[in-house]
């Protein structure tokens, strides 16, 4: 792949960097090596200013370029890992019981980061960058808070772009899909409080068990009956836990999962039919049914003609051939949601060699992707942000 020779020069380098965030994984809002790391990289390449802490462990950089434009064009990264146990046995595995960079989150801090070195360098750009690593992708709101933190505040971004990893497609593929492109999500949290009683006289109990698998059967008709199939909806029940003895049926038993969507009625719709449904079988089995809905992620929305623009300045990297737009939506969610709402961008996905799947304690970021996706990066702030040898080349064309 043509990756930027500069770039290419110090892949060694972004290997070795990636190698040692993924043997070090963090939690969300506990990325204090990660961000540490990340500071003090930002400050050898000699990025302009370097701020830590917003948003608990975040790091924010900004890189002026040689035009002194006004103009601010933001790029994010995230760097949290998963409560995950890792299974993956490369000798860089994660040195931390129970933590492991399983999607790839060490790979997109070091991507920026080598993108990040080699604008430093160059800064051939007439405005700025503004470098943002965030905390806490992973369902707890990183990027919330650094917003109400006043991220955008402090550094107004004109336009925001992001990059995740994706062992789905080939590798080198990008590929951006306008308008919605990934699942907003809610996460829920049910609680049958019924009465427990000796397992061999369940008729004196109010068994919570019994409750809640009627009601976890009822929640599947919220996608498959109130939801035209034109407007999808995913709910997934994903924990269910009851009891702790073979001979007593149990007092209580709590149901939890997700909400999966991409249009904001299809949600209201949703999260009412769940309130109904609650109620509707609190009344019928003479219990108490509590339930907390909380919304965790937003639908990612790109930018149609933003996206375009990041395809292009893709295919300078990795050929025509292998940058598109594409049509296809992903249910997953991407807390990079809540920096669109605020700044217009776009979000590309750039597939990678294996065939373990993200969240999998096998999988494993392929390091020769790193050049590619930090030459994404640079190209795309060269093309946003035109300096003075792009715009003197311009003239001749």
């Amino acid at each position: 792949m043509p990756v930027i020779p500069q770039i290419q020069a110090f892949a060694a380098d972004l290997t070795a960097l990636r190698q040692d965030f993924h043997a070090h994984p963090e939690l969300g809002f506990a990325e204090h090596r990660t961000a540490g790391i990340v500071a003090q990289k930002l400050r050898d390449y000699g990025v302009d200013e370097v701020h830590e802490g917003l948003g608990g462990t975040g790091v924010v950089g900004l890189i002026k370029g040689q035009g002194g434009g006004n103009r601010r064009v933001g790029l994010r990264a995230d760097m949290d890992a998963l409560p995950i146990e890792e299974a993956s046995g490369v000798p860089f595995a994660s040195g931390n019981p129970g933590r492991m960079h399983a999607c790839g989150h060490d790979g997109h801090t070091t991507m920026l980061l080598g993108g990040a070195r080699y604008l430093a360098q160059t800064r051939d750009f007439d405005g700025s960058v503004v470098l943002i690593f965030q905390p806490a992708e992973e369902g707890l709101g990183g990027a919330r808070r650094m917003i109400e933190e006043g991220l955008f505040d402090r550094f107004p971004c004109d336009e925001i772009y992001g990059m995740h990893n994706d062992p789905d497609s080939a590798p080198g593929v990008v590929s951006v899909t306008p308008g919605p492109a990934m699942g907003g999500a809610s996460f829920f949290d049910i609680t049958v409080n019924g009465t427990g009683s000796h397992a061999a006289m369940p008729h004196q109990s109010k068994d919570p068990i019994v409750i809640g698998t009627a009601l976890v059967q009822q929640l599947q008709s919220i996608a498959s009956r109130n939801t035209p199939p034109t407007r999808p909806i995913l709910l997934s029940v994903t924990m269910f836990n009851a009891g702790s003895a073979y001979n007593v049926v149990p007092d209580v038993a709590s149901i939890s999962g997700t909400i999966r969507y991409f249009h904001d009625d299809v949600i209201e719709m949703a999260e009412s039919r769940l309130r109904e449904l609650c109620g509707g079988m609190s009344q019928s089995y003479g219990v108490d049914i509590s339930l907390e809905v909380r919304n965790v992620f937003d639908v990612l929305r790109n930018d149609p003609e933003l996206s375009s623009a990041y395809v292009a300045a893709a295919a300078e990297i990795v050929g025509d051939s292998f940058a598109s737009q594409s049509t296809e939506l992903a249910t997953v969610s991407e807390n990079f949601a809540d920096m669109l709402k605020v700044v217009p961008g776009a979000y590309c996905r750039l597939g990678h060699a294996g065939n373990v799947p993200l969240h999998s304690a096998a999988f494993m970021f392929d390091d020769t992707i790193l050049p590619v996706g930090a030459s994404v990066y640079a190209r795309l702030i060269e093309t946003r942000l035109p300096g003075a040898r792009a715009l003197t080349a311009a003239q001749y064309l």
